[in-house]
């Protein structure tokens, strides 16, 4: 396998704030946090020649450029599998740099989640033939169809969803002191938790579920010999790949002979660790996707942190809170503060590493962004 570590860096962010009603396009959003990513990075939109962004993103690239004033294009690329190709983008925008195809790239995400398409409603058509194999069966939201993945591994390892809700709990508490999340001052008990109406009885309640955002979220890409002549200390980028298997599905992801894994995720962390040189014990923030609170648990498992079942455990321990063993989704996550895809979660992950995050781990010097079948591994420049 290719070794790209340290060869890159993320020298740029830039986000929207995150709300359930922008008032704003999904383009405007877009070039709102792309221009604030170049200018934190100390760049002018012309010095930008790449970018790259989600298949089902709606913002169209030319349309960007002419938005932010970006005079010439010679990369893009988009990654599938919405979240979890979230840290796919910044694969993609390594792989341009370091092999030339690019000098510097944007790599961006922005809806109106909440406004405008509801990505937790039902399912609306025209949709593609194979969900003619899920939608009689009522399968026509995410949170009904990954409850069926879920519902294994809680029968398997004896979890309850008052297990998941302690995971809850903790973003919460992570959000409520960072000035940028939606529940900003807002913490939960897991008394809260446990009140919340079910979603899907009994696996997910609704403080199970990550929110439904407006908002967008940029990050600049370029060489790491470059990177050291900007305006902000660069985050080297460590490690980055994916992890696709052949009985893989994004939602449906019933056709692994043991359900209660994420073989996606076990091969994706394989990877990581080998190219980076590191293993799970070199971790010192750890920043996860999550769709839903499960994925967590399944997600600390694939990665090595603890051993299989034994997440609902280490969560209870505190290991995940601010001065625990893997600080976890310091920003509050998709949870707590906001849910781009997961692309706010790596600007979290950039902000640990240049010391001025809002719950900010002390000495951190390896950031895992894990996206389950994507994800990378960051570093202080």
């Amino acid at each position: 396998m290719l070794s790209i570590r340290g060869a890159a860096a993320i020298v740029g962010i830039g986000q929207t704030e995150f709300s359930k009603d922008s008032g704003r396009s999904e383009l405007q959003l877009c070039a709102e946090a792309v221009r604030a990513a170049i200018a934190d990075a100390g760049l002018q939109p012309a010095d930008v020649d790449g970018a790259v962004t989600f298949t089902i993103d709606p913002n169209d690239e030319l349309n960007l450029m002419r938005s932010v004033g970006i005079r010439q294009m010679r990369w893009t690329s988009r990654t599938p599998f919405g979240g979890g190709g979230s840290s796919a983008t910044i694969e993609h925008a390594t792989a341009a740099v370091v092999s030339g195809a690019a000098d510097v790239v944007v790599v961006y995400r922005a809806f109106n989640e909440r406004s405008g398409r509801r990505f937790g409603q039902p399912m609306a058509g025209p949709l593609p033939p194979a969900m003619n194999w899920y939608l009689p069966y009522g399968l026509d939201t995410p949170a009904k169809a990954y409850s069926l993945w879920f519902q294994r591994y809680m029968h398997r390892y004896g979890v309850s969803n008052e297990d998941f809700g302690r995971y809850s709990v903790v973003a919460r508490r992570h959000a409520a002191t960072n000035p940028n999340a939606w529940y900003y001052e807002r913490p939960i008990t897991l008394a809260d938790h446990q009140a919340s109406r079910w979603i899907v009885e009994p696996i997910l309640r609704l403080l199970d579920c990550c929110q439904e955002s407006d908002g967008g979220v940029a990050l600049i890409v370029t060489r790491a010999d470059r990177a050291k002549d900007l305006r902000r200390p660069p985050v080297t980028i460590e490690a980055a790949t994916q992890g696709n298997t052949i009985f893989g599905e994004t939602i449906f992801n019933y056709y692994h002979d043991d359900i209660s894994r994420f073989p996606e995720a076990e091969y994706t962390a394989r990877q990581l660790w080998e190219t980076a040189g590191i293993g799970p014990e070199d971790i010192d923030v750890a920043m996860i996707y999550e769709n839903f609170s499960p994925v967590v648990f399944y997600q600390l498992e694939s990665y090595g942190f603890c051993g299989p079942g034994e997440a609902k455990d280490f969560i209870a321990d505190g290991n995940i809170d601010i001065g625990g063993k893997l600080p976890v989704n310091t920003n509050g996550g998709l949870l707590g503060e906001g849910y781009i895809h997961g692309m706010n979660n790596i600007l979290e992950g950039v902000r640990q590493l240049r010391g001025d995050a809002a719950n900010q781990v002390e000495g951190a010097e390896l950031v895992l962004c894990s996206a389950g079948r994507s994800a990378l591994v960051l570093g202080r420049g």
